[in-house]
C-alpha cells in the first residue's frame, strides 16, 4: 500500500493532453489559457485623466500667484485630444479622457470654484498630479497573461482590453462518471428498504461543473458480463472515467478485474489514507484514457476527487493546484499508518479550522455541514493547538 505522497506523484506523472481550442471571450472564465497573451498596445494607451476637474499648464502657477483660469472648453472621455490654446487658460476634463495637449496637471472640481466660466483655485496645486501616464501599467508587446493560467474575472477583462475576442484555451477532457452497485436507484425513484438513491455521481458532476467540465453519468449493476460490456465502450469513448464503487474487497467488487481485462494498466490500488483507502488509479495506454476508481462511500469519493483528480486536472494544463495552509483550533491526533483527511469548519475570519465529527466515510449528510478537510500526515505525534495543515475546500 502506497502513501498519499506516492499516490499523488504517480497521478501527476501521467497528465492528459487534449490540445487547444478557441472559445468566445464570454465562455473563457475558469478555463486554462492555452497560449501566452501579449499586450497589443501600451496601457493606458494615452496620458489618462484620473479626476473630473480642469487641466492646466503647471508652468504658469508661479506667474504672479495665478489662481484663476478661463475655461476654453471641455475634454470628455472618448473625444479626440483637444489643445489648450492659451497657457493661462484651462480645459474642463472628465475622468478617463485623454490629457489635453499643452497641459500637465489636473485640478479636481473639489479644489476649484467656477464663476462666470472662470475656474478659481481654492487651495494650492500639486503639479503633474492626477494623470495616469501612458504605458505606466503595461508596455506594448510585453507578456500580459501566461499560458496555463486559470482565467478569473479580472483576466477576462484584461483579455478584452487587449482585443482577444476568441481565447485560446486548453480543451477539457471528455469525462464519464460511473456509479456501480445493485443497491442504487435513480433520484426520482422511491427506494425499497434495501436500496439508496444515487448521490455520488451527482456530487462529482457538480464538482466538474465548477471546473467548467461537462460530463455524462452512467449507472452499471454489479454483473461481470454487463460491467465488461458497458465499461468497454465507456473506456474507449471517453478521455477520463470516474468510477464510484466496486473497488474494495467485496465479492461483488468487480471493477479492478474488469479494468484489467480492458487493458487499463493499474498504477496503484489502495492508498494509506482514511477515508478513501481502496482508491484505484490507472491508464489505458492505447486510448490514453485515465481511470480514477473511487471507493463508493460518499466522503471517500469526495476526498479522492478533490485531492487526486483536481491535482491531475491542473497538471494536465501545465498548472499547479495549491491547497492553502490553515491553522487548526485544538489538537489533531495522527495515525501511525494512515494519512487522515479530517472534516473541518472554518471560522468567520477564514483563518482557523475546527474539527467536526462524523459517522465515518458513509456519512453523506456530514458533507453539508463542513467547509472542507485538513490533511493530517501519518505518524505517531499529536499535533498541538494552532498547528497548520493543508486545507481542501468543498467546492
Amino acid at each position: 500500500m502506497i502513501t498519499v505522497e506516492e499516490a499523488l506523484e504517480i497521478v501527476l506523472s501521467i497528465p492528459g493532453n487534449y490540445g487547444v481550442e478557441k472559445v468566445p471571450l464570454q465562455h473563457a472564465f475558469n478555463r486554462f489559457l492555452g497560449a501566452d497573451i501579449f499586450s497589443d498596445r501600451d496601457s493606458p494607451p494615452f496620458d489618462r485623466v484620473m479626476m473630473d476637474g480642469i487641466a492646466i499648464d503647471s508652468n504658469v502657477l508661479s506667474d504672479n500667484q495665478k489662481d484663476s483660469f478661463f475655461i476654453e472648453g471641455i475634454q470628455a472621455a472618448g473625444d479626440i485630444q483637444k489643445v489648450l490654446n492659451n497657457k493661462y487658460n484651462c480645459l474642463e476634463v472628465m475622468t478617463g479622457a485623454i490629457l489635453p495637449q499643452n497641459t500637465d496637471t489636473i485640478v479636481p472640481y473639489e479644489d476649484i470654484e467656477i464663476i462666470n466660466n472662470n475656474a478659481h483655485l481654492k487651495k494650492s496645486v500639486v503639479p503633474k498630479k492626477y494623470i495616469h501616464l501612458k504605458g505606466s501599467d503595461h508596455k506594448k508587446g510585453v507578456l500580459a497573461l501566461a499560458k496555463s493560467k486559470r482565467l478569473n474575472a479580472a483576466d477576462i477583462g484584461l483579455l478584452a482590453s487587449v482585443g482577444i475576442s476568441l481565447v485560446p484555451v486548453f480543451k477539457m477532457p471528455k469525462i464519464a462518471i460511473v456509479a456501480t452497485g445493485n443497491e442504487l436507484v435513480e433520484v426520482d425513484a422511491v427506494p425499497e428498504n434495501h436500496q439508496v438513491r444515487m448521490s455520488n455521481v451527482y456530487a462529482l458532476q457538480a464538482a466538474l461543473n465548477a471546473d467548467s467540465i461537462a460530463s455524462t453519468i452512467f449507472h452499471l449493476i454489479d454483473d461481470e458480463v454487463i460491467l465488461l460490456q458497458q465499461l468497454s465502450s465507456i473506456v474507449y469513448e471517453y478521455d477520463v472515467v470516474l468510477i464510484s464503487g466496486g473497488v474494495s474487497k467485496g465479492k461483488y467488487d468487480f471493477v479492478p478485474v474488469i479494468l484489467d481485462k480492458l487493458g487499463v494498466q493499474k498504477l496503484f490500488h489502495q492508498v494509506a489514507q482514511r477515508p478513501g483507502k481502496p482508491f484505484w488509479f490507472g491508464c489505458q495506454p492505447l486510448q490514453n484514457t485515465h481511470v480514477f476508481a473511487f471507493p463508493g462511500n460518499p466522503v471517500s469519493t469526495f476526498v479522492c476527487y478533490q485531492y487526486y483528480f483536481r491535482h491531475w486536472l491542473f497538471a494536465s494544463f501545465g498548472n499547479q493546484l495549491k491547497h492553502p495552509l490553515i491553522q487548526l483550533s485544538g489538537t489533531a491526533t495522527a495515525n501511525n499508518n494512515l494519512s487522515l483527511f479530517i472534516p473541518v469548519v472554518i471560522n468567520s475570519k477564514g483563518n482557523e479550522a475546527t474539527i467536526v465529527s462524523n459517522n465515518g466515510s458513509g456519512d453523506l449528510f456530514s458533507l453539508a455541514n463542513i467547509d472542507g478537510f485538513i490533511l493530517v500526515p501519518k505518524g505517531a505525534d499529536i499535533y498541538i493547538d494552532k498547528s497548520f495543515f493543508p486545507f481542501l475546500a468543498i467546492r
